[in-house]
């Protein structure tokens, strides 16, 4: 299921858009993630002892416009570039594991990242329906 000429424009008109203020748009990713499951804030050490207000938090400000560029990033790349991708980060993943790597660790990954690919590709489809709506 790979994105339309379309969908792949508009993704790339909407990045354009995002890349004109990352930070705001990465933390509003990250403080939606909160208030739909409140037990996200565990998942990040900075933040689990904490009374501050997470948006305010520097740590989080910063993880939240990695992931965020890296979420979006990816869309437009696994477009692009999928097949790619997916083999170099097989290839790491075997370089960093060594003697570790098998057929079955590969194939975890594998399935992982298809999963991720289709998720993201699903979600983007879901959205250019509901644009053109």
């Amino acid at each position: 299921m790979a994105l339309t000429e379309k969908q792949e424009v508009l993704v790339k008109e909407s990045w354009e858009i995002l890349q004109q203020n990352v930070p705001e748009y990465s933390i509003r990713l990250f403080m939606r993630i909160m208030e739909v499951a409140p037990e996200a804030k565990n998942m990040f050490s900075f933040l689990r002892d904490s009374d501050e207000i997470p948006q305010n938090n520097p740590k989080l400000q910063a993880h939240a416009m990695k992931v965020f560029k890296l979420t979006c990033e990816s869309v437009i790349q696994l477009h692009e570039h999928g097949a790619m991708v997916r083999d170099a980060l097989l290839r790491t993943i075997e370089e960093a594991v060594g003697e570790k790597w098998s057929e079955e660790m590969e194939g975890a990954w594998g399935v992982g990242y298809d999963q991720l690919a289709a998720a993201i590709q699903a979600e983007m489809k879901d959205d250019a329906v509901s644009t053109a709506n």
